[in-house]
């Protein structure tokens, strides 16, 4: 089995996670996006849709991370736990449901604030409108509200005792804000102890692991700046920042 994946990239870390912590092997294929080679055309006969992750099961080629996490998990039944992805009917809707709304919230307000700290002013040449900074800020507070208030609750993880895959697709995008200086964990006791359950349960080598490039964030901005073909990405971002 074949992934595609930059760890800049959220989605890419919760698979890559995912098929180390469950001892799934595969061998990793780095697509780099801030080289742009994402839009390659060999990568283009890969994923017509010219994003990552992509997995490769022999002939069988499937994009999108939560459907990805879910196929690894029921081809891999007999050996990953149930509880990544609960066979009870209703305790694998909680996991979907978490997985319906983050698209559009968590993950959404999470990758802006990422994009307008570290990517805007690369492709805009110029600095962030304060204004637009605070309303990304703003909106991002709110959907760490509802992951609180209304899928953790005072449960160690989103479905209860045991982590699933909710809590690892939301601990990733989490950390691409974070990844960027902003300190989202700060007076949010609640969320910072739920954040090292489910460290504890990845083990904190292959957390870090993961991470860590999005940990040191800079250097992907240099890295982009002394990039010849920025010229030629600007136009796909800007189009993001209209």
């Amino acid at each position: 089995m074949e992934l595609y994946l930059d760890l800049h990239s959220q989605p890419c870390r919760s698979v890559f996670m995912f098929a180390r912590a469950a001892g799934i092997p595969f061998e990793f294929k780095l697509v780099d996006l801030s080289t742009g080679q994402q839009y390659s055309e060999e990568f283009g006969k890969i994923s017509f849709v010219r994003k990552v992750p992509v997995m490769k099961d022999g002939s069988f080629v499937l994009s999108e991370s939560t459907a990805i996490l879910k196929y690894l998990v029921q081809k891999h039944s007999s050996t990953v736990a149930d509880h990544w992805f609960p066979a009870d009917l209703q305790q694998r809707a909680r996991v979907n449901e978490y997985l319906s709304w983050q698209h559009m919230n968590l993950r959404a307000h999470g990758s802006k604030v990422f994009l307008l700290r570290v990517l805007f002013p690369i492709m805009m040449d110029a600095e962030v409108p304060k204004d637009k900074m605070d309303a990304a800020v703003e909106d991002l507070n709110q959907s760490l509200k509802v992951l609180e208030e209304k899928f953790l609750q005072n449960k160690p993880f989103i479905l209860g005792d045991k982590i699933s895959l909710a809590d690892l697709v939301a601990i990733v995008e989490i950390m691409q804000p974070v990844g960027t200086g902003l300190d989202v964990f700060a007076s949010r006791p609640k969320l910072t102890a739920w954040r090292e359950r489910v460290k504890k349960e990845f083990g904190e080598q292959l957390f870090d692991e993961a991470h860590e490039l999005i940990m040191k964030v800079d250097a992907l901005a240099q890295k982009m700046e002394n990039n010849s073909e920025l010229e030629q990405l600007k136009p796909k971002f800007r189009k993001v920042f209209s």
